[in-house]
């Protein structure tokens, strides 16, 4: 474990199975009744996006009375050997099937590796990984979503100016193909100048300095691309600290509920949507088929939608983030 202890580990562990939800809306002992039980183990449960993710599972859950489903998550999507501790950890406990979020490819994949060497089957939720032993993976094409971003900046600075990157932990798979989107539309567009791309790890406060140095270093910069909706909000908070509300573009990537209204409001002027509850839920449905022993397809995906301040009112209604 990368510095970290193994006693340090298991009270981390403990302290995330504490909270964890299943199925039934309790909290259930392993050897209940139920026919199935599912691990979805998550990056964090931090954020809005978490939490929408956990309430389609549970949603799943309620649908199949024979299915004991358990959310876990490390405590911040940065500490990767929690997470690896509580798949090695449910492994252990002879889980059902696996639903991860792979926090880091690099060191989750050899966990996963064990998880079918022990015939448990694994799929891959948000995050994809180039693991070919996956039996799924559920959610947002992350390249297309940059993409969006990407053309969205380029047709509100006419074509020209200095932008920003602020970014997730490197080396996640999702972050680093919405980078790769990003700098596909900006690509199209020579007059765009990337001047910087800063990790913020996907955490607010982190992201608020990050946007602080950016905005020191290049005064004249026109817009910024957050690659999660939590370092969006934290860039926002820095830009107006500053006075520079509506003099920068900002784009963030999740469409939580805070994010969308912030866009109505005038405060950032752009959201790549995801739709975490329908991750969650359509997750577990392709982890029961399995279980069935029914086909599912290699690649579910769960839809990509630009918000802008011409449609946040219909996504708030319609749900968008349940």
């Amino acid at each position: 474990m990368r510095g970290t202890s193994r006693w340090g580990m298991r009270i981390g562990l403990a302290l995330v199975m504490s909270g964890s939800l299943l199925a039934s809306g309790g909290c259930q002992r392993m050897g209940t009744t139920k026919a199935y039980r599912i691990a979805v183990v998550t990056k964090a449960l931090d954020s809005e996006f978490w939490l929408m993710l956990k309430q389609g599972a549970e949603a799943a859950a309620r649908a199949h009375p024979e299915v004991e489903v358990v959310v876990l998550a490390p405590e911040r999507e940065i500490n990767i050997d929690q997470q690896v501790a509580i798949l090695e950890d449910q492994i252990l406990k002879k889980v059902s099937a696996l639903v991860v979020a792979p926090a880091g490819a690099a060191e989750v994949i050899p966990v996963l590796n064990k998880a079918k060497a022990a015939g448990i089957p694994v799929l891959l939720v948000d995050t994809d990984a180039p693991w070919p032993e996956k039996l799924s993976y559920i959610g947002t094409n992350n390249r297309l979503g940059g993409k969006l971003a990407g053309e969205y900046i380029v047709r509100a600075l006419g074509g020209t100016g200095k932008v920003a990157v602020i970014r997730g932990i490197l080396g996640v798979a999702a972050h680093e193909d919405r980078v790769a989107g990003f700098r596909e539309a900006l690509a199209r567009a020579p007059g765009i100048q990337l001047v910087t791309i800063q990790p913020a790890n996907s955490e607010r406060a982190l992201a608020m300095t990050v946007m602080e140095n950016i905005l020191t270093s290049h005064p004249d910069l026109r817009a910024v691309f957050a690659t999660n909706d939590q370092m969006a909000l934290g860039a926002m908070e820095a830009i107006a600290a500053r006075n520079l509300m509506g003099k920068i573009i900002l784009v963030g990537f999740d469409a939580t509920r805070e994010a969308v209204r912030a866009v109505k409001a005038g405060q950032m002027h752009a959201v790549v949507a995801q739709h975490p509850f329908e991750m969650g839920r359509r997750a577990v449905e392709a982890a029961i088929k399995v279980l069935r022993g029914e086909p599912i397809e290699k690649h579910i995906d769960t839809g990509t939608t630009l918000v802008t301040r011409e449609n946040a009112d219909e996504f708030l209604r319609e749900g968008g983030t349940p």
